[in-house]
């Protein structure tokens, strides 16, 4: 008999979450969907609730829980804020929670969920940049599956492993759509250029942290805390193909490796299953079709992000909350084109420039930094 894994998905109407569902529509004999989360999108997540029998559904914003209430009528239970999505992070009956939500915002509801039990499958990776302390407090090698591509290669890369044998990770970074450009370059591009990533199919977002490399800086932070490896230890090399998702390199000099086609339901899919593999709707990787493997260094200069986010790492305490506050609020403007591409490094240096890291200690501690940030990113980009 095939035992259902009951899963809540937060952030179910993002690309991550979509997806999510659709794993869960393909296994639906070994997944249950007992609850959903998303920011606006009400008539979404009440079209999701009816087609996966979900009961419980939160909208973190007062107005689209308003919406879903009118929508669904007595048969859904609609919670409203940021704290009913924290609430449904701690369901009594789900045993995962995947935690897909966008920003800061997901760090709350990644505690609250390791805090009751749960086993997390983390997709929300501002959570252990911004609280990574707070996170591997609560956090076992058992309870913190990764999601991200690259972490859940390097997480597979280490079944079986000694942590304290690993010598090395590299992360590979596809290079985004403006791999090979120089700085001067970046001055002049534009946001359909940048949404243009030539491998993945992400959010906004995402694609513009993946376009400045920041989003592989913050990754090299999640690496950091997720699998207890220094930051000297950890290297980013550039594989256009992305066929290799990620790679861990062991005392003995050998190295472990993921392969795979580029596939996000891959990764999401694996942290429902694990140990198991399932059957999955993608094409196998044919080697004799493989042409070439290429790796090379980022380009610091051209992608001065992902140096940003070394150094706010290695400050520790509030500083990557800050770096990442900055970002977000930066791409939001690149988003709005109320500044250039080159304005969004050149405000995660200035903020970070102006705090002082503390060591951290709570939430709310996070929440100051992140919301002194975000204020002094935006005094930055009026006085530039």
């Amino acid at each position: 008999m095939t035992v259902r894994v009951r899963v809540v998905i937060l952030g179910c109407t993002g690309s991550i979450g979509r997806q999510a569902l659709d794993v869960a529509s393909r296994h639906a004999d070994r997944i249950e969907v007992v609850g959903l989360a998303a920011h606006t999108s009400a008539e979404q997540v009440v079209e999701q609730a009816h087609a996966f029998n979900v009961q419980r559904i939160v909208l973190s914003d007062s107005d689209a829980a308003g919406r879903a209430r009118d929508l669904g009528g007595d048969r859904l239970m609609v919670g409203s804020g940021p704290e009913a999505v924290a609430e449904l992070a701690e369901l009594p009956e789900a045993e995962v929670v995947l935690n897909a939500l966008v920003g800061a915002a997901g760090l709350r509801a990644t505690l609250t969920a390791l805090a009751a039990g749960k086993t997390l499958a983390l997709a929300n990776k501002e959570s252990l940049v911004a609280g990574g302390e707070l996170v591997t407090a609560l956090a076992t090698e058992s309870n913190l599956v990764p999601v991200d591509s690259e972490h859940s290669a390097i997480y597979q890369c280490l079944v079986g492993e000694e942590r304290a044998d690993v010598e090395r990770i590299w992360l590979t970074a596809s290079g985004g759509p403006f791999r090979g450009r120089s700085a001067a370059d970046m001055a002049n591009v534009t946001v359909e250029e940048a949404l243009a990533h030539p491998t993945w199919n992400m959010g906004p977002k995402i694609s513009i942290d993946s376009a400045t490399l920041a989003n592989k800086g913050l990754e090299v932070i999640e690496a950091h805390h997720l699998f207890g490896v220094d930051y000297d230890r950890i290297r980013v090399l550039v594989h256009p193909q992305s066929i290799v998702h990620s790679m861990v390199e062991f005392a003995d000099a050998s190295v472990k490796a993921h392969l795979g086609t580029t596939d996000m339901r891959i990764p999401i899919q694996y942290a429902f299953s694990r140990p198991r593999r399932w059957d999955a709707p993608v094409a196998a990787l044919d080697f004799a079709q493989v042409a070439r493997l290429d790796f090379g260094d980022p380009d610091v200069d051209a992608f001065p992000a992902l140096s940003l986010a070394f150094a706010a790492g290695k400050a520790g305490g509030t500083m990557p909350a800050v770096m990442n506050a900055a970002n977000e609020v930066a791409v939001a403007a690149f988003l709005s084109r109320r500044a250039g591409f080159a304005d969004i490094p050149r405000t995660i240096e200035s903020v970070m420039a102006a705090h002082d890291a503390e060591p951290l200690g709570s939430l709310e501690q996070v929440e100051a930094a992140d919301t002194w940030a975000r204020a002094r990113a935006e005094e930055v980009l009026s006085s530039r």
